[in-house]
């Protein structure tokens, strides 16, 4: 028997207080974006629910989608039934039959939400397991730890019958909590901390920093790919291409000591707010893991963090290597992450960079390069940027 309808739930944090309402047409606005394949299922709301009634399209296609919107905590597979005693009874039997695995004990759990139903939650519970247990030999109740439990609602119009709850990404509603820039390297880790931030209702535009002819194409490549891994999440997602390799060399040319890697990254942090500024984002979002390399000390995050006014978010902060890769393989991203091209961070490295600058030694060092407002304003005027598209087509828009 193949489920005709899937009940959605929605995270217990989006149901409180004043943006209830603005959550759940957020989650609703994404669930619409993943079902624009299957242009037959039809959704009906509910407090706190949305219903997509599936009209013969196929259900595992259509849960592999539900799975990856943002908001989303849960969703069952249900079979729907009139309201009569012995067509509940009959589908009751459907979905234990139906399990993955043949249970050896079950419950039934029923939620009278039609209260003009003649028979109570209780009564139910007693009918509809007493026919389970005629109807299927061997099978055992156990109240306390079944193998299965089969959940009944009577609705106004219809009952619900249905055993199987598939968790979902959780998190807040994608876009509920304002829009950020992440800075996207081809690593492990910024995918994964673009991935944290959006589960956290952050809606991303990427920023990317690369120094052709320095760095390749491939490289390049690389980024866009990364990126696509995401967009099941989000949707289509504006990635800018910033031409580093002027900014880059000149600091080079000017300085070469160890405090080279703190001088580009606070480049970097600098064009990256100018983006933010205006492309209206409100924050900056970064794949830094405290203490794996020498500008991940404190000190040194310290010192580029100072390089800009606007909140800097670093979901990895405090997570160890090995939790940040099972997230990049569970987000496949890890695969594309771990490929041998170089990104522009790689280059001119100084032999012992420093893992605790001094801030006022680098602004002024800073202050001695008069011209690097006017380098960071020509690469932000040079960058390019495209949409990856959800289903992974780039698409070029313009140049800002």
């Amino acid at each position: 028997m193949k489920p005709d309808v899937i009940v959605l739930r929605f995270g217990e944090l989006t149901l409180k207080g004043k943006n209830r309402h603005r959550f759940e047409k957020t989650i609703f606005d994404q669930v619409v974006r993943v079902m624009q394949p299957f242009p037959t299922v039809s959704l009906s709301k509910e407090y706190g629910r949305v219903y997509l009634r599936l009209n013969g399209e196929p259900y595992a296609a259509i849960a592999d989608r539900l799975k990856k919107v943002l908001g989303l905590s849960s969703f069952s597979p249900a079979y729907t039934a009139p309201l009569d005693v012995d067509s509940i009874r009959t589908a009751a039997v459907q979905a234990v039959q139906s399990a993955q695995t043949a249970p050896h004990t079950f419950k039934v759990s029923v939620r009278r939400v039609n209260k003009s139903f003649p028979h109570d939650s209780q009564e139910m519970n007693q009918l509809v397991g007493g026919h389970v247990l005629r109807a299927i030999p061997g099978l055992k109740v156990d109240v306390s730890r079944p193998d299965i439990e089969v959940k009944i609602e009577l609705r106004e119009e219809r009952a619900l019958i249905f055993s199987q709850v598939v968790e979902g990404a959780g998190g807040f509603p994608l876009g509920s909590n304002g829009k950020a820039m992440l800075m996207l390297s081809g690593g492990i880790d910024s995918p994964v901390a673009g991935f944290l931030a959006m589960r956290q209702g952050v809606q991303l535009e990427a920023v990317h920093f690369h120094s052709y002819p320095y760095t390749s194409e491939r490289s390049q490549q690389k980024v866009k790919d990364l990126l696509a891994k995401l967009t099941p999440y989000a949707g289509d997602i504006k990635l800018h291409m910033v031409p580093f390799t002027g900014v880059q060399t000149k600091i080079h040319q000017a300085y070469r000591d160890n405090l080279l890697i703190t001088l580009l990254r606070r480049a970097m942090f600098r064009i990256t707010e100018k983006l933010a500024e205006a492309h209206n984002a409100s924050a900056i979002v970064t794949g830094e893991s405290l203490g794996q390399v020498a500008s991940q000390t404190l000190s040194s995050m310290n010192v580029i963090g100072r390089a800009v006014e606007l909140p800097v978010l670093q979901p990895l902060i405090c997570m160890e290597k090995q939790q940040i890769i099972r997230i990049a393989e569970s987000i496949d991203t890890f695969k594309i992450s771990i490929l041998p091209h170089e990104d522009c961070c790689t280059l001119f490295l100084p032999p012992s960079p420093s893992t605790n600058p001094n801030l006022r030694v680098v602004e002024k060092i800073e202050r001695s390069m008069d011209w690097l407002d006017e380098e960071l304003n020509e690469a932000v005027r040079q960058t390019e940027s495209l949409w990856i598209k959800a289903e992974g087509e780039q698409l070029f828009t313009n140049f800002f």
